[in-house]
């Protein structure tokens, strides 16, 4: 019997400039837990494009993020409101169909780096 997992694609740079190539992660999950995908593509103005896949499976959420030839793997942590994402220097925090990239080691009270909207 196979158990339920989340699995997450992960682009790795093969050579330098080489294409990218996906590889997975896969977390095994309880029994009786499913995990759920979306795909969402946000429009950041000047900052350029940040395309997120979110995977939910109760109690655990996760967003992977692409953006300016970085990768951030990210886990859901408390929010006052909205969804808010933890993952290396960044937070990626979500409300709605708005989401604002913030890179911690600008300092606690620092601006975000982007303010984006979805794209559909």
């Amino acid at each position: 019997m196979t158990r339920p997992a989340i699995r997450l694609a992960l682009p790795v740079l093969a050579v330098l400039g080489g294409p990218a190539l996906a590889d997975q992660i896969v977390l095994p999950l309880p029994k009786g837990v499913k995990a759920e995908t979306l795909r969402v593509a946000y429009d950041c103005g000047a900052f350029g494009r940040v395309a997120a896949q979110y995977v939910n499976a109760p109690p655990v959420a996760l967003a992977s993020l692409s953006f300016k030839g970085e990768f951030v793997v990210a886990a859901n942590v408390i929010a006052a409101s909205g969804a808010r994402y933890a993952g290396g220097k960044y937070i990626w925090w979500t409300k709605g169909n708005s989401a604002d990239l913030y890179d911690v080691t600008l300092g606690e009270g620092a601006a975000p780096v982007a303010s984006c909207t979805s794209t559909g």
